[in-house]
């Protein structure tokens, strides 16, 4: 079963506010069995929303809407649906007296803005709105079923919980759709494709197979849709156990599993301690650690040291070799590593210094070098990466890759 996803709104169009709905919408529909077609952006244009409307339900049997409920004049989605249906607008006097409450609480005066709040088409199951003044409405007609939801999200998210998906399901025989995601790091997306074809290309019909790369991993989706779940779950998990032992050193761990999760793992499960000092990633690769939780048991300090006399004079980097090589140099990179784990008392640091830019690059060391090296004691190992021309780019991929290296020295590699 398919269903079509509307946000309504100017603001989303240009930009003003991040459709966040959507993506809620998407993940409820997907973990029930509704396949989501499309989504859609509309303007506060009844004409534009009328359309839209029209054209998602010739393709699917669920349309779900949110924004344009308010009671201001912009705020148009009701009157527009009202007229699709033929419909008039009636008041529905159980939200008539819960939004006259909620302004009472609050010290504001029920007008006839407010009054409006409690009309809806005649032809709807009104769905109460307990957190907020616009309820949200459902539709049926020819086996097709579009529901119209507010655009606030924590009452959009209540209304779909409570009320939305237990309807579709009881309206609907749904069927499964499965997802699994495998997390890996260490290979780009298209050296990963080749070294996994002969895998992928075992897939049976039923199962799709997506890339999805961001700064330093790439995670593989197994999709199957409409299918008997138990046995397809049992089925995507044996395909990935394969998978797993193609790459075993590229593999993180499933769905949301992360490099820095791994390493925290490592090092905690070891009794190691860690120490981070950073220039151009600004504090990035010590914040990642900081996030999870327990990271308290190794993390032990992270200096972000830019200017050149903070790494000499926090870290101990030779002014000498600073002169000589430049402060965007492996001589410094490692000094700056051996110098956090002197100073922190640690097992391991890792240390960045580069030219994130947009400025200050050169021919022979142009913006997004990157120089990285972690401190063991083993010794210290450096590593020189071209990590693009954004900015934020650039420190998501270095810090990416500095913590790929630092998984890599806990690994003996």
């Amino acid at each position: 079963m398919k269903a079509s996803i509307l946000t309504i709104g100017d603001e989303i169009l240009i930009g003003q506010i991040v459709d966040t709905n959507s993506v809620s919408i998407a993940r409820h529909l997907n973990a029930a069995g509704i396949v989501v077609e499309e989504k859609r952006s509309v303007g506060d244009d009844a004409g534009r929303i009328a359309e839209a409307v029209r054209e998602a339900s010739a393709r699917c049997e669920v349309v779900i809407l949110t924004g344009g409920l308010g009671p201001t004049q912009d705020d148009i989605t009701k009157k527009t649906l009202a007229q699709l249906y033929g419909s008039e607008l009636v008041t529905d006097e159980r939200v008539a007296a819960h939004v006259r409450g909620m302004l009472e609480a609050r010290g504001i005066a029920f007008n006839e803005l407010n009054r409006g709040q409690a009309l809806v088409p005649a032809c709807c199951e009104v769905l109460f709105n307990a957190h907020g003044t616009a309820p949200g409405m459902w539709f049926q007609r020819d086996g097709r079923v579009v529901v119209s939801l507010p655009g606030v999200p924590f009452e959009m998210e209540h209304l779909m919980e409570d009320q939305v998906m237990p309807r579709l399901k009881a309206r609907f025989a749904l069927r499964a759709i499965v997802h699994r995601t495998m997390i890996t790091s260490g290979l780009a997306e298209s050296m990963l494709a080749e070294r996994i074809a002969p895998w992928e290309n075992a897939l049976p019909p039923h199962l799709h197979l997506a890339y999805l790369p961001s700064p330093g991993t790439v995670r593989l989706r197994l999709s199957a849709y409409e299918v008997d779940e138990r046995e397809v779950a049992r089925e995507i998990d044996e395909r990935f156990e394969e998978l797993r032992r193609l790459i075993p050193h590229y593999f993180i761990g499933f769905e949301r599993a992360s490099p820095e999760e791994l390493v925290h793992e490592i090092l905690t499960r070891r009794g190691l301690t860690l120490a981070t000092a950073e220039s151009c990633t600004g504090g990035r690769i010590a914040s990642r650690f900081t996030a999870i939780p327990g990271a308290s048991a190794y993390f032990r300090c992270g200096v972000v040291a830019y200017a050149d006399r903070a790494k000499m004079a926090l870290l101990g980097v030779d002014p000498a070799v600073i002169a000589r090589c430049g402060a965007v140099s492996e001589e410094v990179a490692r000094q700056m590593a051996e110098g956090a784990r002197r100073a922190a008392e640690a097992d391991y640091a890792v240390a960045t210094t580069g030219i994130a830019g947009p400025t200050g690059g050169s021919e022979a060391k142009p913006v997004g070098t990157v120089w990285i090296a972690v401190a063991s004691p083993r010794g210290t190992t450096a590593l020189l990466k071209q990590c693009g021309t954004d900015r934020g780019q650039i420190i998501d991929r270095a810090s990416a890759f500095a913590i790929a290296l630092l998984r890599d020295e806990l690994n003996g590699k």
